[in-house]
């Protein structure tokens, strides 16, 4: 038997195979680039801790205290630049203001556990 293919056939493989992965590539880029929205929360950082087996990030959880009488509201985050999270961490125990970019629609977990994406970190007295 003799298995030969031709031309159009290997650029339609080649598409089938090539043109998915370019598509995931873009989409990806682009919920990474595009800011849905952007703000400040405040509140005190109580977990922080680099996480993942391949793709490495910091992964935070931040209590929201509005007043004395209301129950607190927990804000997760993610921080991908090391010197913000060692910034972070200096920080702990101390009220702060998160600033901070939501991406939509991140395919992947690789890129942080949240769609919030902090920053900068200030004290706030």
């Amino acid at each position: 038997m003799n298995f030969t293919i031709s031309r159009t056939q290997k650029l339609i493989i080649a598409g089938v195979v090539i043109l998915p992965l370019i598509l995931f590539t873009l989409y990806t880029w682009a919920t990474l680039s595009y800011t849905y929205s952007s703000g400040d929360r405040a509140g005190y950082v109580q977990k922080f801790s680099r996480k993942g087996w391949l793709c490495k990030t910091w992964e935070g959880e931040m209590a929201v205290i509005t007043t004395a009488a209301t129950m607190q509201e927990k804000f997760y985050f993610t921080v991908k630049n090391d010197a913000v999270a060692a910034r972070i961490n200096d920080t702990l125990g101390k009220r702060v203001a998160l600033t901070y970019k939501q991406h939509v629609g991140i395919p992947t977990s690789c890129f942080g556990d949240t769609e919030y994406f902090v920053t900068d970190v200030k004290v706030v007295e």
